[in-house]
């Protein structure tokens, strides 16, 4: 791996402090992307089978690798179970499918996407009768003894969750645990600190990757009047004192805190100012001013229909 600032998991591997994210990355747009990502020096790119777009992207990284800008062991990759893959005998399924999407031979990092199962072979969002999102009950420990299983036959190095609160967590370490926990990946913004939750999973020896950590301005469920993180006054105030953009101040806030981040840009002018957070920093009276923004305001609870009647629902807890 390059000499770019990295975090080691409790397994031994080393991810890079900033990757690409690919949520939303539209069919047709992310290839470019990816490679433009490549291109400025970026080796940690977040996938996820549900965004719909691993073909093009793992097209991308063959074209990359044939190009010699990279080899496969320079890169480090995620993607992620989905929710209708939670049944033990279905979870190799699901991360092949990834793996052939991809065209690798190995996943870096493969998460559980959400605590949440979902009625199987009804498409990847399955709705009951009366409209709400179709859950089932596959207790997550059940997918996580089988993701385990995935790294002893070598299709991932490293396994993990994404969207689990703090109990849930606490449950799998209760199983007693044949491979760590090494990832939990949630949101984190100065909207939505997530204070509680990254200091309890730094307390476990969990690396926390934030999520949408500049807000998701663009997530097609915003409304007109919700707030805008990029366009904060105090932010665009301590940005213009570094001679920064805010986005950079606020994924500088973000790795200052201990955790990694993964903004999604299909624009190489915003990737590479993305990259560039590390050769400044903010002070503690500019991390506390940022911190005071939180108002616990999440944009990603579950972006289709209700899924909050499942009692494997992550956001009921306080974290």
């Amino acid at each position: 791996m390059s000499a770019f600032p990295e975090q080691t998991f409790a397994s031994g591997y080393k991810i890079p402090c900033v990757g690409l994210g690919t949520w939303k990355s539209k069919p047709g747009e992310v290839g470019a992307a990816v490679k433009s990502a490549i291109r400025i020096g970026y080796r940690h790119l977040d996938c996820a089978l549900v965004y719909g777009n691993e073909k093009e992207i793992g097209q991308a990284i063959k074209e990359c690798i044939d190009e010699g800008l990279v080899k496969r062991e320079d890169l480090f990759i995620t993607t992620k179970l989905w929710n209708t893959y939670h049944r033990a005998a279905r979870v190799a399924e699901g991360c092949q499918e990834s793996l052939d999407n991809l065209g690798l031979d190995y996943i870096d990092l493969y998460l559980i996407h959400w605590p949440l199962p979902l009625r199987e072979n009804a498409g990847l969002f399955p709705l009951t009768e009366d409209g709400l999102t179709d859950v089932i009950d596959i207790d997550f420990t059940e997918t996580w003894t089988a993701m385990q299983d995935l790294v002893d036959q070598g299709l991932c190095r490293s396994i993990g969750v994404s969207n689990f609160n703090s109990k849930q967590i606490q449950r799998l370490i209760d199983l007693g645990l044949k491979h760590p926990i090494s990832c939990n990946q949630v949101e984190i913004s100065p909207y939505i600190s997530n204070e509680k939750l990254l200091q309890f999973c730094k307390s476990k020896d969990i690396t926390v990757v934030a999520y949408s950590p500049l807000g998701s301005a663009d997530r097609p469920w915003a409304k007109p009047d919700d707030p805008v993180l990029l366009e904060e006054p105090a932010i665009l105030k301590i940005a213009a004192r570094h001679k920064k953009s805010a986005g950079q101040v606020i994924l500088r806030w973000g790795v200052q805190r201990g955790y990694i981040v993964i903004p999604k840009s299909v624009s190489e002018a915003r990737q590479k100012q993305n990259f560039e957070i590390f050769d400044f920093t903010l002070d503690d009276e500019e991390m506390n001013v940022i911190h005071g923004m939180n108002r616990n305001f999440r944009v990603c609870v579950w972006n289709r229909a209700g899924a909050y009647h499942s009692p494997y629902y992550p956001f009921h807890e306080e974290f």
